[in-house]
Parts: C-alpha cells; sequence; structure tokens
C-alpha cells in the first residue's frame, strides 16, 4: 500500500504552528524556536531532526513544549517491538508532534498531546506503518467541568469514525496512563491509541488529524477559565507534589520517552515534557475533605465522563 509521508509531515508541521500560535496568543509572548539536526558525526544511529517550540517561566506556563519530529533509523528500540517482536531488526521512519504544558497557576491542569506516524522497513518486504497518539489531562484541582469538556472534545473528534472508537481509545489511555506501584491514574485521561492501521492509510490518517485538531480549543478553553484564579503556597505545594507522578510516569513507564532515548534521540527534546518544579515527600496525605483530598477520591479514579 502506498502512504504519503510527504502529507503527514506537512500536517504535523501546520498542526505545531496552529497549536504554537494559540498558546501563545494565551501566553502573551512567544515560544522559543529551536531548530535541531543530528550532526554527521553524532556517535547515535539516528538521523533527521526537528523543530522545537518550548516557553519557560512565563506568566501563564511555567514550562512547555511543542515539538516537531522526523527521524529514522537502522533498527527499531526495544520499545516499539515489544508488542511488535515480528519487527524487531527492521528499519524505521517515525515523525510526529508531542507537546507537554505545565501552567503556572495550580489550578490549571497539566496536560500531554501527541499524534505521530511510524513506518518499519525491511528490504525485500512491504512496508509496514501505523499511527498513534492521543491526549490526556493531568488536573491538580478537580473541576467536573473541565474533565466533561475535555473528554467531550475526545470523544466528538473520535466519532465520525465510529462509536466503538471514543470508549476503546478511553480504555487504553485509562489503562496505559497508570502507575502502577502507585495503583493510580496519572490524571483524568482522555484518549490513546498506538499501532492504528486498521481503516486504511487515509482514513487511519484522517482519524490521526481529528485528535490532533481538537486539542488546542479544548484545552485552551479550560485555561481561560482558570488562569486568572488565586492561589497561593499551599496550593503551589501541592502542584508541585503531584507533578512528581509526572514525572515517575514519564522516565518509568512512558513508551514514548523510552522510543526516543533508547534510538539515540535528542535528550533536550525528549526530556522537555518534565515540570521544573517537583516536590516528593514520604507517605504524604492530604487533609481529610480537602479539595486536594478530592481530587484523589473523586478524579483520579476511573470514571465514565461522557
Amino acid at each position: 500500500m502506498n502512504i504519503d509521508s510527504d502529507a503527514v509531515k506537512q500536517y504535523l508541521l501546520g498542526l505545531q504552528g496552529r497549536i504554537v500560535a494559540g498558546l501563545e496568543a494565551i501566553e502573551g509572548q512567544p515560544f522559543l524556536r529551536d531548530e535541531w539536526r543530528k550532526a554527521e558525526d553524532d556517535p547515535s544511529p539516528l538521523k533527521g531532526g526537528g523543530i522545537g517550540r518550548v516557553i519557560e517561566q512565563g506568566r501563564v506556563f511555567e514550562r512547555g513544549g511543542v515539538n516537531f519530529s522526523h527521524v529514522t533509523g537502522p533498527r527499531l528500540p526495544p520499545s516499539a517491538t515489544a508488542n511488535r517482536p515480528e519487527l524487531a531488526g527492521r528499519g524505521f521512519e517515525a515523525m510526529g508532534v508531542s507537546l507537554v504544558i505545565h501552567p503556572l497557576n495550580p489550578w490549571c491542569p497539566t496536560v500531554h498531546m501527541n499524534v505521530r506516524m511510524l513506518v518499519a522497513r525491511e528490504a525485500g518486504a512491504d512496508d509496514i506503518w501505523w499511527f498513534g497518539g492521543g491526549m490526556d489531562l493531568t488536573p491538580y484541582y478537580g473541576f467536573e467541568e473541565d474533565a466533561v469538556a475535555f473528554h467531550r472534545a475526545c470523544k466528538e473528534a473520535l466519532d465520525p469514525f465510529g462509536a466503538a472508537y471514543y470508549p476503546r481509545f478511553k480504555q487504553w489511555c485509562d489503562e496505559y496512563f497508570y502507575l502502577k506501584h502507585r495503583s493510580e491514574p496519572r490524571g483524568i485521561g482522555g484518549v490513546f491509541f498506538d499501532d492504528f492501521a486498521e481503516l486504511g492509510f487515509e482514513r487511519s490518517f484522517a482519524l490521526m488529524r481529528a485528535v490532533g485538531d481538537s486539542f488546542l480549543p479544548a484545552y485552551s478553553a479550560i485555561i481561560e477559565r482558570r488562569r486568572a484564579t488565586a492561589y497561593g503556597e499551599r496550593e503551589r505545594d501541592w502542584q508541585c507534589y503531584r507533578r512528581g507522578r509526572y514525572v515517575e510516569f514519564n522516565l518509568v513507564f512512558d513508551r514514548g520517552t523510552h522510543f526516543g532515548l533508547q534510538s539515540g534521540g535528542r535528550a533536550e527534546s525528549i526530556l522537555m515534557s518534565m515540570p521544573p518544579l517537583v516536590k516528593w515527600r514520604y507517605d504524604y496525605r492530604p487533609v481529610a475533605g480537602s479539595a486536594e483530598a478530592r481530587l484523589l477520591s473523586d478524579f483520579l479514579v476511573r470514571r465514565e465522563w461522557v
């Protein structure tokens, strides 16, 4: 089957530009542009490059990155073949947009979104391609309105492709973004999918686009609702403590982080997802009945939001 890699790349670059423009309008200042390319003498076998768009110490976003990358390599890393062992040893081409936004205000949630395509290649054999991606929300204080709106945006993006996709990808997200060692979800979820090619190239690509296109209006509406809410040291302390869970998941479980590091990717781009300030405490438990305790009891549980 013929695939149009150039069309995917042009879409991803356009998506990055649209998302950055929308976030810059909220932030009120431009994101740094960091274009990079693997040097010819780089010891890593990975080739290619990307464009990072990064904000740090902003008025709204304490740290965030919206990254595009397009790389090739001679051998798929173990994280990519764990579920597809028949692809071990193949070369690959991977491209995608990945973002993580950590707002300064603790009443505003952290968010992650990723859309990508990967092609596994081997001489004398047909290319094997698939799409992946999704988006998920990690609040520090729970709001039913925000959780429902975010999940509704995910559902509305997927419904044109079939009613089964939102519940299927929501469950996948709930199961994937789960800290097994803590027995708790990372946030209130969203949707997640990988190894997706079942609709054929054009429709599978369209599904990926629908997820990518739904991100900015869904997240920006939540930020506009919460960005002016007053906060103090208590809320900031709780935010930094809960950010520790985000770090734990990304370093221990996240396949995208593992793929990047195992394939010799650029560390600055891979680890831009880390929050700038984090705290850990021994066996910390919030006060019963508090807003902090309600996040754990009412929001960090598997729920049907829409």
